[in-house]
């Protein structure tokens, strides 16, 4: 479990570098394409678009406000794990309230349903997840807990030792937390679509890294996507449902208490 936790906190690291990992460069220059800042004329073609006259890096600091900002959201996407060579695939709501519910996922090697309602975790396996976890072990312990655990709903508290990195990741707050810091050299593009959204396309280089993010154009200057191309995190990730309500409750039926089980 706590292995999944920390492959899906760095799909957020790819999100926090592309939005922080630059400074601005000197004598008013973009440091990804050495190229001069927007001229007047190119200006006046904007008048009609919520950023006109704004630079990417004004762009990008208008984007993470407003998504920071969010009381709640949604993101999903998949990045290579490179401690199991497989794709992790995560699709989660969660807020500032530290509720969140949703599904981690790791190629063949399983996929989990989780919930933080409070205090405490719902986590349901299914069985590639949990014989990929107990690689090693007897085989007959294996099946065991498979048949006791997969396809059902257990619980934790979300403060205990066995939870800690997965209720961590469920708090908004500390997901996003790093994305507030730091400033954006990134560099505009074209104007497109996220799933029927607006949006306006914007580029950061950094080394031999390159990331492309979606700012949305129509209302809220939100963070739609985020692409990285780098060698080290490479990725994507889509953000959605800002504001609304996680679906964080109780699951009904039968559920299995780990605490009580030690």
């Amino acid at each position: 479990m706590r292995r999944t936790a920390l492959a899906a906190l760095c799909l957020v690291a790819v999100a926090g570098t592309a939005l922080t990992g630059c400074q601005p460069g000197e004598d008013g220059k973009d440091k990804a394409s050495g190229s001069p800042r927007q001229s007047g004329e190119a200006r006046k073609t904007e008048a009609n678009e919520p950023f006109a006259g704004l630079t990417g890096g004004e762009i990008t600091e208008r984007a993470v406000a407003a998504t920071t900002g969010a009381s709640s959201l949604r993101f999903k996407g998949e990045i290579p794990d490179e401690e199991s060579g497989g794709t992790l695939r995560i699709d989660l709501a969660l807020d500032k309230k530290g509720d969140c519910a949703g599904t981690l996922g790791m190629g063949d090697r399983g996929r989990t349903e989780l919930i933080k309602a409070g205090d405490t975790l719902y986590l349901k396996y299914d069985e590639a997840f949990l014989r990929a976890q107990s690689e090693g072990e007897p085989q007959a312990d294996v099946d065991a807990v498979v048949e006791m655990m997969a396809g059902k709903w257990t619980k934790m508290s979300a403060t205990g030792a066995d939870a800690e990195d997965i209720a961590a990741f469920c708090d908004l707050d500390e997901v996003l937390g790093e994305a507030r810091d730091g400033s954006s050299d990134a560099t505009r593009g074209k104007a497109t679509t996220v799933d029927g959204t607006p949006a306006l396309t914007l580029t950061e280089k950094d080394g031999k890294d390159r990331y492309t993010f979606y700012v949305a154009t129509d209302g809220e200057p939100y963070l739609l996507k985020l692409v990285s191309t780098s060698a080290t995190d490479p990725g994507s990730v889509t953000f959605t449902d800002f504001g609304k309500p996680v679906p964080a409750r109780k699951p009904a039926g039968e559920i299995i208490d780990l605490d009580a089980l030690g």
